[in-house]
């Protein structure tokens, strides 16, 4: 297959990022948009019993923050565009209620046979801990 030229506009090393104080609205707006409303998310009493000791934000929120972020990469290709297709993310840590966390994507890859990208993905938060890590994939149309 040959070069498609739109994948000229990404080039390894390329990277964006996305940062967000976690709040309250944030925990229980996810919750009720997916429907996740386990006990550690919107429970205080209930998640002082577990390992954090207090409330945590739903692990695919910093999922859907790297979406914000491959998002801004979708945005650089010409028409007919890119869309996300694939995330494989551990997490490694809780984002607490209040915690400032940073999405950011850096372009690691570029698969010229099947037109797409792919990005090391991290969130951390204020402290730098690392809450979550992976690849994301971006498929350039």
């Amino acid at each position: 297959m040959a070069k498609r030229p739109h994948m000229d506009c990404y080039a390894v090393g390329d990277h964006a990022e996305f940062a967000k104080t976690v709040s309250e609205y944030d925990v229980y707006g996810f919750a009720g948009i997916v429907g996740d409303f386990y006990g550690v998310h919107v429970n205080e009493e209930y998640a002082k019993t577990t390992r954090f000791e207090k409330r945590i934000a739903q692990g695919a929120l910093s999922v859907g923050f790297l979406a914000t972020v491959m998002g801004i990469m979708a945005a650089k290709a010409p028409s007919p565009g890119a869309v996300s297709h694939r995330y494989d993310i551990t997490f490694t840590a809780p984002v607490y209620l209040g915690d400032t966390v940073t999405a950011r994507l850096d372009l690691c890859e570029k698969d010229e046979e099947r037109n797409t990208c792919v990005f090391t993905a991290t969130v951390t938060n204020q402290k730098g801990t690392v809450v979550a890590s992976g690849r994301t994939y971006l498929k350039v149309l």
